[in-house]
C-alpha cells in the first residue's frame, strides 16, 4: 500500500512538470526531489503545490526542487525515476502548463494563495540577487556535500545509540560492532568528498577520490612534510575538496594538450601523481591547519561567549539562509563532525527554525477569520516541528514582513539559551547534518549525558517557540495588517507555498 501511494505521488508530480520529455536529470536531498527541466514554461506550479504530499516548491539556477519531506522523498523519488525513463520511450508530448494566475480565484482581501505568491515574487527576486560568483561558488560546494547527508544521519543515528550501549553496560558484545559500523564512513568521508567535488566541477570522479584518497592512507604517516610527520585524515575533508578541485584542473589541462592516443594513459596519471604530490607536500598541512583552526574557535567561542554567540547564530541564520550564505557552512559543519564527533553549532541553528514555529502559531492565532492561510498554516506546521520550515517562511511569515523579523526573533532567544548553558560546560553536538526541530533529538551527543543534552536542547526548542509567538503576536501586526488580513475567506485546499533553502537540504 505505501508504495502504491509512493507511486501515486510520482504519477501526480510528473505531469505537472511536463512530463518526461521535459525532464534532463533526477536527484534527491533530504527532504527536496531536484529535477532538472528543458522547458520551465511546462511547470503547472499551482496544481503542484496544490498536491496533499507537496510541502513546497524551491527553483534555483540549475534544477526545480519539489518539498516532500524527509523518508517521503527517498521513496517518491525510484519510483519517479521509473515513470520517467517509461514515459521517455512512448515519446509522451510535455503537457501545456497552466499558470498560477489562471488557477487563483478573487478575493477581496488576502487569502493563503496571494500570500504564496508574494512569496514566489519575493524568491525571484532573491534568486536574482543570490546569482552571483561567490554564492553561486557555495551552492556547488553545498552540491558536494548535500549526498553525504544520509550516511552521516545513518552512522550518527548508529553512534548515538553505541554510546547509550557503552554507557549502560548492555549488550557488550554489539559495541564493537556498532561501532565499526559507526565510524567506517567517517574514516573515509574525504574519499567520498573527493569523489563529488570532481563530479561536481566537471573532472572525472574516480579521479578525485583516487587523490583524496591518499589523505587517509595510513602510510603518509612515514612522509615529512614542512619539517613534521603527517598524520593519515590529516587536513580532513577541506584537504580532499581541495586535492579533488586541483586534480579537476590537472586533468582538463591535460585533455587539453595529451595526443588521443594517449590521453587514457598519461591523463589519469599525471592527474594523479601531480595531484598527490601537491596534496601530500602542501595541501595536507595547509588544510590541516585550518581545519584545527575552525575546530579550535569554535570550541572557544561557545565557551567564552556562547549566549552572545547562540544570539547572533540563531538570530541571523534565517537571513543567512535568504542570501545563500549559509552554504558556506556545510564544510564547517562536516569539519567539526570530523574532528569532534559532533558539530556544536547545529542545535543552535536549528533554533530558527523553531522561531518560525512559534511566529506560525502567532499568525494563526491572530487571524482567526482568514481561513485559507490557517489551512496553510496547519498543513505546514507538521513538518515545522520536524525541522523543514520552507513552507512557513516563504508562504507566511516573509510575505507578511513582520513575522518574518519576530520568528529572527526567536530564533535568537532558542540560540542564546543554547549558548548560554554551552558557555556553562554543558556542551553538545549534532553527530550529523540535515535533521533539524524534532528530527534532530537522535542525533545529539556529548559529554554530559544524553538526558540533558536532550533537555537543553529542548529547553532552547521551547524558548524559540514561546519568543517567537510573544514577539509575533504583539509586534508582528499593525492595524492596517490585521484589517486587511483577518477577514472571512473560503477555505482552500491544503497546500503548501514555495519555499527556500534549509539548513542541510
Amino acid at each position: 500500500m505505501s508504495t502504491d501511494k509512493n507511486r501515486a505521488t510520482a504519477a501526480a508530480i510528473l505531469p505537472l512538470v511536463g512530463g518526461p520529455a521535459n525532464i534532463s536529470s533526477i536527484a534527491h536531498c533530504m527532504t527536496r526531489l531536484r529535477i532538472a527541466l528543458h522547458d520551465r514554461s511546462l511547470v503547472d506550479d499551482a496544481a503542484l503545490r496544490a498536491l496533499p504530499a507537496v510541502l513546497g516548491v524551491v527553483e534555483d539556477d540549475d534544477t526545480y526542487q519539489i518539498v516532500l519531506g524527509p523518508g517521503t522523498v527517498a521513496r517518491v523519488t525510484p519510483e519517479f525515476e521509473a515513470l520517467v525513463e517509461q514515459g521517455r520511450p512512448a515519446g509522451h508530448p510535455p503537457r501545456t502548463a497552466v499558470t498560477p494566475a489562471s488557477a487563483a480565484t478573487a478575493a477581496s482581501a488576502v487569502t493563503a494563495e496571494e500570500l504564496a505568491a508574494r512569496g514566489a515574487a519575493l524568491k525571484q527576486a532573491q534568486k536574482a540577487r543570490n546569482s552571483t560568483p561567490v554564492k553561486l561558488f557555495l551552492r556547488r560546494i553545498a552540491n558536494i556535500f548535500v549526498p553525504l547527508i544520509p550516511a552521516l544521519i545513518g552512522c550518527g543515528i548508529i553512534a548515538g545509540l553505541n554510546g547509550v550501549l557503552l554507557n549502560t553496560g548492555w549488550l557488550p558484545a554489539v559495541v564493537p560492532a556498532l561501532a565499526a559500523i559507526a565510524s567506517g564512513f567517517m574514516s573515509l568521508i574525504a574519499v567520498f568528498v573527493g569523489y563529488n567535488t570532481a563530479k561536481e566541477f566537471g573532472g572525472t570522479p574516480i579521479l578525485g577520490g583516487a587523490v583524496a584518497a591518499i589523505i587517509v592512507f595510513p602510510g603518509v604517516a612515514k612522509i615529512d612534510a614542512f619539517g613534521q610527520h603527517l598524520s593519515p585524515g590529516q587536513g580532513g575533508v577541506l584537504g580532499a575538496l581541495a586535492a579533488a578541485f586541483l586534480a579537476v584542473r590537472v586533468e582538463k589541462l591535460c585533455r587539453r594538450w595529451v595526443p588521443e592516443s594517449v590521453d587514457a594513459l598519461v591523463t589519469p596519471t599525471v592527474t594523479v601523481l601531480v595531484s598527490g604530490l601537491v596534496t601530500i607536500f602542501g595541501l595536507m598541512f595547509l588544510a590541516g591547519e585550518v581545519s584545527t583552526a575552525i575546530g579550535s574557535f569554535a570550541t572557544w567561542l561557545l565557551a567564552t561567549g556562547g549566549a552572545f554567540a547562540g544570539l547572533v547564530l540563531g538570530g541571523l541564520f534565517l537571513p543567512l539562509v535568504m542570501l545563500g550564505l549559509h552554504q558556506a557552512l556545510i564544510p564547517i559543519h562536516t569539519t567539526l563532525i570530523e574532528q569532534t564527533g559532533n558539530t556544536a553549532l547545529l542545535p543552535i541553528l536549528a533554533m530558527a527554525g523553531a522561531g518560525q514555529v512559534g511566529a506560525a502559531l502567532a499568525v494563526y492565532c491572530r487571524l482567526p477569520r482568514n481561513r485559507s492561510l490557517r489551512t496553510t498554516i496547519r498543513s505546514a506546521l507538521p513538518a515545522g516541528f520536524l525541522g523543514v520550515g520552507e513552507p512557513l517562511i516563504y508562504g507566511v511569515s516573509l510575505p507578511l514582513g513582520r513575522p518574518f523579523v519576530t520568528a529572527c526573533a526567536g530564533g535568537a532567544a532558542g540560540g542564546a539559551f543554547v549558548g548560554l548553558c554551552n558557555q556553562l560546560g554543558v556542551a553538545f553536538g549534532a553527530t550529523a547534518i540535515g535533521p533539524s526541530g524534532w528530527a534532530l533529538f537522535p542525533l545529539l551527543d556529548g559529554p554530559s549525558g544524553m538526558g540533558l543534552n536532550l533537555a537543553i536542547y529542548a529547553g532552547g526548542l521551547l524558548v524559540g517557540y514561546l519568543v517567537g509567538f510573544a514577539a509575533t503576536y504583539f509586534f508582528g501586526f499593525t492595524r492596517p495588517m490585521l484589517t486587511e488580513l483577518n477577514a472571512d475567506q473560503a477555505p482552500i485546499p491544503a497546500t503548501a507555498p514555495p519555499a527556500t533553502e534549509p539548513a542541510m537540504a
